[in-house]
């Protein structure tokens, strides 16, 4: 598949709250994830960011999300995603923005990064 179609096909599942389905179709084995912040900071491997991804979804309550994009370059991709969600732990909801950066080797993504104000 080519950058586009993988591009494409993410923000598709991802759009349909399909996020795992999107990394186990897409992600390659050895792939790096970079957040801002901890508690992960730094992951290495599909299993690793699927865990990232459960982390997430069990410490926190997901009022809405929206997915936007892909905007294109060579082997290299950008997502848009806003949330509305309320941490479990401290019960204060916010609307958060981000942008995901993807880094396309092989036909599987073997890097993502995310931006966001913390």
């Amino acid at each position: 598949m080519s950058t586009r179609e993988i591009a494409d096909e993410l923000v598709a599942l991802c759009k349909q709250g399909q996020n795992i389905a999107a990394i186990d179709k897409f992600y390659a084995p050895n792939v790096v994830s970079l957040e801002v912040q901890d508690p992960m900071r730094e992951v290495h491997g599909i299993e690793a960011v699927k865990g990232k991804n459960q982390w997430w979804m069990e410490n926190h309550e997901v009022h809405g999300a929206a997915a936007a994009g892909p905007w294109v370059n060579g082997d290299n991709f950008i997502v848009e995603f806003k949330y509305d969600i309320t941490p479990k732990a401290t019960g204060q909801r916010f609307q958060m923005h981000e942008y995901a950066y993807f880094t396309v080797e092989g036909g599987k993504i073997v890097k993502e990064q995310f931006f966001y104000n913390t």
